[in-house]
């Protein structure tokens, strides 16, 4: 089983499991904040008519706080189901062109992008690959900005109750708070970009928020997490339902703290 001082490691097969619950993913993965979002625009500069590529765009999640603001868009998404949801979901913004493909195989419009975006998804692409990419989408004054959410683990009686159901039911399977840290990220992520040599000084932002959820939110925002979808589909249930049980045991209501990470960098010139 793995600690939660090991290394995570990424199994980018996993990718594809996202599209087998595209309409939960869409109703229950929690949204970006409008300071991240602001911030975004802020640190790129990005003109009132300019244009971003979104990789990974899911359902539309991150897409949309961009196209209400009017920004020409172009969303390149894997799954079939998460394309067709995020085109439905932006049908009111003409600006924006969602497209399925492996972002890997998309033939890259080359300095055309003012700026280029990844909430949640840059991870599932090998760094070697994705950040040239990148560079080669923006124009030469253009930037990047990455984002991941994460969830932290306050300690509480109700997540260390959590923690031990997974390690009776799955114990292969850690709760994601006690595998990505923030630390972790913040070192991998700048690393990313240093390493690509097309990106200059990397700009971190924090946004810490919770929510309170129901033991079935909670549920259904675990059944969207590839680590779950990956399990066998009894030993999936059985876990759930042990959390679920927990959650009831403890009120029926989970706090969630999140602390979300902004990556920015402008291409280096």
């Amino acid at each position: 089983m793995k600690q939660p001082n090991e290394e995570p490691t990424i199994d980018r097969s996993r990718r594809v499991l996202f599209d087998e619950v595209a309409d939960l993913y869409d109703e229950v993965r929690p949204r970006y904040p409008e300071a991240l979002i602001e911030d975004v625009i802020a640190l790129s500069g990005i003109p009132a008519n300019g244009r971003i590529l979104e990789v990974g765009c899911g359902p539309g999640i991150a897409t949309l706080p961009f196209a209400r603001r009017g920004y020409r868009m172009l969303g390149i998404e894997l799954g079939g189901r998460l394309t067709a949801l995020a085109a439905q979901n932006c049908r009111p913004y003409p600006a924006v062109e969602i497209r399925q493909i492996a972002f890997e195989e998309w033939q890259i419009e080359e300095n055309a992008f003012d700026l280029a975006i990844s909430g949640e998804a840059f991870h599932w692409i090998p760094p070697q690959v994705g950040y040239p990419r990148l560079a080669q989408a923006l124009k030469p004054d253009g930037s990047a900005a990455l984002f991941w959410i994460l969830r932290i683990d306050p300690g509480t009686a109700v997540y260390q109750a959590i923690a031990a159901v997974h390690q009776k039911v799955a114990p292969f399977v850690m709760p994601t708070e006690t595998i990505v840290t923030p630390e972790w990220l913040t070192q991998r992520i700048e690393a990313n970009f240093a390493e690509s040599g097309c990106f200059g000084q990397v700009r971190v932002r924090p946004y810490s928020w919770s929510e309170l959820l129901t033991g079935e939110q909670y549920i259904k925002r675990l059944n969207t997490q590839s680590a779950y979808r990956n399990l066998d589909e009894p030993t999936r249930q059985k876990l759930l339902v042990a959390c679920l049980d927990v959650i009831e045991e403890f009120g029926g209501m989970v706090e969630r703290p999140y602390l979300d990470l902004l990556f920015h960098a402008d291409q280096s010139l």
